[in-house]
């Protein structure tokens, strides 16, 4: 399995690709600020074809490119249903006392393609088998994503879980508690060796994480 990352805008959204091999298809998670041209490089130098981008929450940082880079390659856009509505509110999503000007250039716009992601189900996509899991309490439609390729699995958690903890659970979609339980169940059955990969920071595992749970 091929996994690429990078961070993009000014939030340092950790976006990805991944693809079961090179010059092939992949799918593009968590676009956040400014990330078009980036993906569009990676996707350039590697000979890859995107078949979807997909979202872990909707929150504006994760989704800012989301409807102009599904535009520009022609491909649907995967959100849990309880996160849609984020794409064209994302003050929805944060406090009251979020400051507006940090929206600015925010794009408001759904893709074309939106489809529906299950709260828990198998997508076959790009050639890679991915398990759909909500994960509700940073956002009500946050979801992670599992992958296994032999011996190797992959967890994406967004938001949710970090390399240095619980992700936060603010006002008014959050619920830490929530948050703590969906962790706990999402990470449970994984082995320590998983590696994670999250919205922001470094990469890590299972194992390094669940004193956290």
């Amino acid at each position: 399995m091929l996994v690429l990352g990078f961070p993009a805008g000014s939030f340092g959204t950790n976006c990805y690709v991944l693809a079961a091999g090179p010059d092939g298809p992949c799918v593009v998670v968590d676009p956040g600020q400014n990330a078009t041209a980036s993906v569009r490089a990676v996707l350039g130098k590697r000979g890859l074809r995107p078949e979807a981008v997909m979202l872990t929450h909707g929150h504006m940082d994760h989704t800012w490119s989301v409807a102009p880079l599904c535009e520009e390659l022609g491909v649907p856009a995967y959100i849990h249903p309880l996160d849609r509505g984020m794409l064209v509110r994302p003050e929805a999503g944060l406090p009251a006392d979020f400051p507006a000007a940090v929206l600015r250039g925010f794009p408001r716009s759904e893709p074309e393609l939106v489809r529906p992601l299950p709260d828990e189900g198998l997508l076959t996509l790009a050639g890679l088998d991915i398990e759909v899991h909500h994960a509700p309490g940073h956002t009500p439609g946050s979801v992670a994503y599992s992958l296994q390729d032999g011996e190797d699995a992959l967890l994406l958690t967004g938001d949710s879980l970090l390399a240095d903890g619980l992700g936060r659970a603010f006002p008014p979609v959050g619920d830490p508690d929530v948050l703590a339980g969906s962790m706990s169940r999402v990470c449970g059955p994984r082995r320590d060796r998983t590696t994670l990969l999250p919205g922001h920071g470094g990469t890590t595992t299972v194992g390094a994480v669940r004193g956290f749970l």
